[in-house]
């Protein structure tokens, strides 16, 4: 587990004050799944305290893994703390409302009925504003940044191109998974705004299977690459193996693209885009199974000495 351990000991401050406000962000999603199966109480609808343990575990994931994900970017030192650091606190501050009206019982989203409401909901528009537009920068900055030849000899300490690939591509459909929590904040504002505030619920709603598939490809795609730097594959065959992983991440989340925009249930779907959907997974699945297997010895898998 050496190279799980040096993962922290060469992260920048920046990055381990990420990884550390992660794992308490994750931590709070645990306490309140915790709470909300001893107390028996609900997991559906907006006043749910099912909310405070998705966005607890969801952020703390996402927070640590664009820190480890744009780790192996390009960037000059203070905008790299910039953009992580407003992405922390953007992330923290989701959470941290949103735990807040689930447990005082009022919806978190959508809700105009008191001031404070509205500026809870409020700020939590902004905050999503904050998140996409860090997110931008770090994309734009993983389309600019150089990675290695495709020998796999660094260069000045760069990535190798199937690592440079996987983050590019992780942070393309994050940016997908928050294009579309843009698109569900604005139908659910227009419609409780016209005095159908459940209807703003169930609108926004019907996105919810294409945000969560999306989320996570920046922690799935870098993951991957990172995984395969332990086998004793050659870059090429790596990189051959994340653009497979890309490939079927993408047909994923257009599948489900197309279902949530149709108000399609996920599980109802028409067969086609059933068989689609699964035999997407199953790539991708497969990849991070086949990278496992080739690992050159249980012993040596994670040992700092690997490449």
């Amino acid at each position: 587990m050496d190279a799980v351990s040096r993962i922290w000991r060469d992260g920048r401050r920046a990055e381990r004050v990420a990884y550390v406000v992660g794992a308490v962000l994750f931590a709070s999603g645990v306490v309140n799944a915790v709470v909300l199966l001893a107390s028996g109480g609900t997991w559906v609808g907006p006043v749910s305290l099912r909310k405070a343990v998705t966005f607890g575990l969801s952020f703390g994931l996402t927070l640590a893994s664009v820190a480890w994900a744009t780790s192996y970017l390009t960037l000059r030192p203070r905008a790299r703390a910039g953009l992580l650091g407003a992405f922390l606190a953007a992330c923290v501050a989701e959470v941290l409302l949103v735990t807040m009206q689930a447990w005082r019982g009022v919806p978190s989203h959508f809700n105009f009925e008191t001031g404070f409401d509205t500026v809870v909901s409020m700020s939590l528009a902004a905050g999503g504003g904050v998140i996409v537009v860090t997110a931008l920068g770090f994309t734009a900055a993983a389309f600019r940044s150089p990675g290695t030849l495709l020998s796999g000899k660094l260069l000045s300490g760069k990535p190798a191109p199937s690592m440079l690939v996987a983050v590019r591509f992780g942070l393309l459909v994050l940016m997908v998974a928050l294009a579309t929590g843009a698109v569900m904040i604005a139908r659910g504002v227009v419609e409780a705004r016209g005095g159908s505030p459940e209807l703003a619920y169930t609108s926004a709603g019907s996105l919810k299977p294409l945000h969560a598939v999306a989320m996570h490809a920046i922690l799935v795609l870098p993951g991957l690459a990172w995984l395969l730097r332990f086998t004793a594959l050659p870059e090429r065959a790596r990189l051959r193996v994340v653009w497979l992983a890309v490939a079927a991440d993408a047909v994923l989340t257009a599948v489900i693209g197309i279902e949530a925009f149709a108000g399609i249930p996920p599980f109802a779907a028409p067969w086609f885009l059933l068989a689609l959907s699964a035999s997407a997974s199953l790539v991708l699945a497969g990849t991070v199974v086949f990278s496992l297997i080739r690992g050159k010895s249980s012993a040596g898998y994670f040992s700092a000495s690997n490449p």
